[in-house]
């Protein structure tokens, strides 16, 4: 196998190859990245047994072929070598790898291609489109929350579903929940809920742009994610993820509106005197005002006041401030409502006015 390709090209497609691989033993075939050259396109392949990539680049072919490369080496070498045109050559199991305007060399042993796991391919008739921006939106309003505790591992992944005519998306670590549902244009195939891996997700948020479609396909046990020059799939979280709607609160009877930007930055300079163990803050809310303040420690205490829409009773509600901070962060409205009932049940986050999205929080002890 031979061809020759620009070294931005395949060095922004090995970069992504290499997110996927998990294994960094030279001698697993997991560790290595499939390449195939033909009709002036290469092929490029990795997968974690869990979560496979495929992508193509153009590139100039000058004797077809296919192999496997130690990914890690192979990106570091792209790195190394100056901007310009590299030449890819196998012969036998030695692969040579050369900057054609600089006399550097550089040689990898390979194992072969048929050594590569086959990927699954998805069902064609069960794809359905959605627009690629709302996809992103989709994960990005709740892919924070999901649970880093192995131990409940339903709750490891972003749960995804078909509910009459919208697609939802939830996700949870039992403590607070994060809600978005987007509108259907065109009637598609029922499937049941899934959990999907955040890998997967992630991959899509660093990789897709805002303009085009995205294509999914949902089997048993597997998600397809089609987009642009790229082909994803993902192992499904086998589980019972947790009955969502019973957390969400009917009605709440008090709220208050705040400036997302000004509330965030009292979080991050309260922040800076919190219990580093519970994260809670407190937010003193009075006619008007809120006060944001951490509890008194050996260390000191800090206190900021901000204007707010609130006319209710006094009260203070205790809360990991991470819990706060995270969901304003991925939120762009310049006001947010927070809805709640009393300090010791759920408070509910949503933007001012109310869009599709929603962010529930459980406070803390006072």
């Amino acid at each position: 196998m031979k061809f020759t390709g620009e070294r931005s090209v395949l060095l922004k497609e090995i970069a992504i190859a290499q997110e996927i691989i998990s294994s960094k033993n030279a001698i697993s075939i997991l560790s290595n990245i499939y390449l195939e050259a033909e009709q002036d396109t290469l092929s490029i392949k990795a997968t974690d047994i869990k979560v496979n990539f495929q992508t193509t680049v153009p590139v100039i072919v000058i004797e077809p072929g296919s192999t496997t490369v130690f990914g890690d080496k192979f990106l570091g070498i792209l790195n190394a070598i100056p901007e310009g045109e590299i030449e890819f050559e196998q012969v036998d199991t030695k692969i040579t790898i050369r900057p054609t305007f600089k006399k550097i060399r550089f040689q990898l042993k390979s194992i072969a291609s048929e050594k590569f796991p086959e990927f699954p391919a998805p069902q064609q008739e069960k794809a359905f489109e959605m627009p690629v921006k709302d996809f992103k939106e989709m994960i990005l309003q709740t892919i924070f929350a999901v649970s880093d505790d192995e131990t409940r591992y339903f709750m490891n992944g972003v749960f995804f579903e078909k509910a009459e005519d919208k697609l939802v998306m939830v996700a949870t670590d039992g403590r607070r929940l994060a809600y978005i549902s987007k509108a259907l244009d065109t009637a598609i195939e029922d499937f049941p809920g899934i959990i999907i891996p955040p890998k997967i997700l992630h991959i899509i948020m660093k990789r897709a742009g805002d303009e085009g479609l995205i294509s999914i396909s949902v089997s048993d046990t597997i998600i397809f994610i089609q987009f642009g020059s790229y082909n994803l799939s993902s192992v499904l979280i086998e589980g019972q993820f947790p009955n969502y709607h019973r957390v969400i609160p009917e009605n709440q009877s008090s709220s208050f509106i705040v400036n997302r930007l000004e509330m965030l930055d009292a979080l991050k300079r309260v922040s800076l005197l919190v219990e580093q163990k519970s994260h809670r803050v407190y937010l003193g809310l009075s006619a008007a005002t809120i006060a944001v303040y951490s509890e008194e420690s050996d260390i000191g205490t800090a206190k900021e006041e901000i204007p707010c829409k609130y006319e209710g009773e006094e009260v203070a509600i205790a809360l990991n401030y991470r819990y706060l901070e995270e969901p304003f962060k991925v939120m762009e409205d310049t006001e947010i409502c927070i809805q709640f009932t009393e300090a010791t049940r759920a408070i509910t986050i949503l933007p001012e006015p109310a869009k599709d999205f929603f962010h529930i929080v459980m406070p803390m002890q006072l």
